[in-house]
């Protein structure tokens, strides 16, 4: 037998997302976002309330976006409950920050997975959240991460996806299957 919920929505696995950008200032800032996710092959997505980093997305039309993972879960979830504009979360973490090579925003450099982007459209929804869309320009990871043919090895990564239905942190799990192929049996018979 099913229960119903109504509108109440648990969509799943919700990526947590740490998005960095600049200030006018130059000054990096990070917040903790689980409510994006890619939406093209080389665009993502997300929408976010008003905040220090909705300003400096604005303002600098970049940002890069890491995989929050098992080892950095405090400073993730640090980066998530912390307002940008009373502390300087990054220095608070005691993160360490690079400039990108292809955008204008700071690389988290605890953070081991990063995609590097172009804001190509922010739009405020009838809610009033920020609709933001950035086009990916750049993927960089750290080798720690990477399997013995260099590509992104997800169980080494350990990233972190939001539970909405409990409000908790969940690592993500072994391969189960293979994309596109084994529901060839199915369809072969």
């Amino acid at each position: 037998m099913r229960k119903d919920f109504g509108n109440e929505t648990v969509v799943t696995p919700l990526p947590v997302l740490i998005i960095a950008t600049y200030d006018e200032n130059g000054m990096p800032n990070a917040m903790n976002a689980a409510w994006g996710c890619q939406s093209n092959y080389h665009e993502v997505i997300f929408h976010l309330s008003s905040h220090k980093t909705t300003d400096n997305l604005q303002l600098k039309k970049a940002f890069t976006l890491s995989f929050a993972d098992r080892k950095n879960l405090l400073i993730a979830d640090y980066f998530g409950v912390e307002s940008g504009y009373k502390v300087n979360k990054i220095e608070k973490a005691g993160v360490h920050t690079v400039k990108s090579k292809f955008v204008d925003a700071p690389i988290i450099e605890e953070f081991p997975l990063t995609l590097e982007c172009k804001v190509t459209e922010i739009s405020k929804t009838a809610s009033g959240e920020f609709r933001v869309i950035g086009d990916v320009v750049n993927m960089s990871a750290d080798e720690t991460i990477l399997d013995s043919q260099g590509k992104i090895d997800l169980s080494k990564l350990e990233p972190i996806s939001y539970d909405s239905a409990k409000h908790c942190y969940r690592v993500l799990g072994g391969i189960v299957g293979q994309a596109f192929h084994d529901g060839l049996k199915i369809k072969n018979m």
